[in-house]
Order: structure tokens, then sequence, then C-alpha cells
């Protein structure tokens, strides 16, 4: 049996880096419990202290392929490269030729920039294209 897991992101605006991680993965944002008319009143309801309601989020596949997301919230920036990152298949890799890829790749950089993501690097190696990015947090990732 494979063992499920998911994907923890250390981060200071929980909230922010859910929001990013929706629009990249095209994950939807869950809507609040129990039919609440939205997450604050849910909140509010149940007694969470309001000091407390970026402290985490989380998102999931719908369609249960891809692993579920947790943003927990530190007090810490983050201060070095990622020991681990995202490798995020935009492009049909290896299927499509890499001449079909370079521009769906670079398509999606430039949408990910208008989110706030940073486009740090472009690799180019024959059948390989890919480019390294950064999260609005500064979570490194490839988009290929």
């Amino acid at each position: 049996m494979v063992t499920s897991f998911q994907v923890v992101f250390d981060c200071a605006d929980p909230d922010r880096l859910m929001w990013f991680w929706s629009e990249a993965l095209h994950y939807p944002v869950p809507g609040p419990p129990d039919g609440a008319p939205s997450w604050e009143a849910w909140l509010t309801e149940h007694g969470v202290p309001e000091e407390t309601w970026n402290d985490s989020r989380v998102l999931e596949d719908p369609e249960g392929r891809g692993p579920r997301l947790f943003f927990q919230r530190v007090p810490e920036p983050k201060a070095v490269k990622n020991r681990l990152h995202l490798d995020v298949d935009v492009a049909g890799r290896p299927a499509r030729p890499v001449d079909q890829r370079r521009p769906l790749v670079d398509a999606e950089a430039d949408r990910l920039v208008g989110l706030g993501a940073t486009r740090l690097d472009v690799q180019d190696k024959g059948d390989e294209y890919w480019a390294v990015m950064q999260d609005p947090e500064g979570n490194e990732f490839c988009l290929a």
C-alpha cells in the first residue's frame, strides 16, 4: 500500500502563499465548513482568536492525484536555498518535443510572475527546458 503524504510550507503569510499555489497548481481554495457563509464567520462562531486566523491554510487536489499542501506560519524568515523543491510539469514533459514545451513553460512563468513569483533562471539543455522560479516567499520551484 502506498503511504500518503503532504507537502508543508513554512511561511510568514499562509493565506497569501495558499492563494499563489492554488493558482499555480489549479487546486481550488476550500470553502468554509458546515455551510458557513465565510471562514471569518465560521472562525468567529467557533471562538478562534482573530490573531490566529492566518496560522495555517490547506489545499488539496480535487482529483486526488497530487499531494495535499499545508501552509504554516513560522516566526523566522527563509534564510537559505530549499533542500527540496517542487517540479511543476506545465508542458507535458517528456511526451511533447522541447521546441513545443519552451513557449508553454515561458507563458506559465510569465503568468506566475504576474501572481508574485520571481523567475531566477532558465535552463535549455538538449531535450530539457525548465525555468527556475521562487514563490512569493522565496521558496524555489521549477517549471518544466
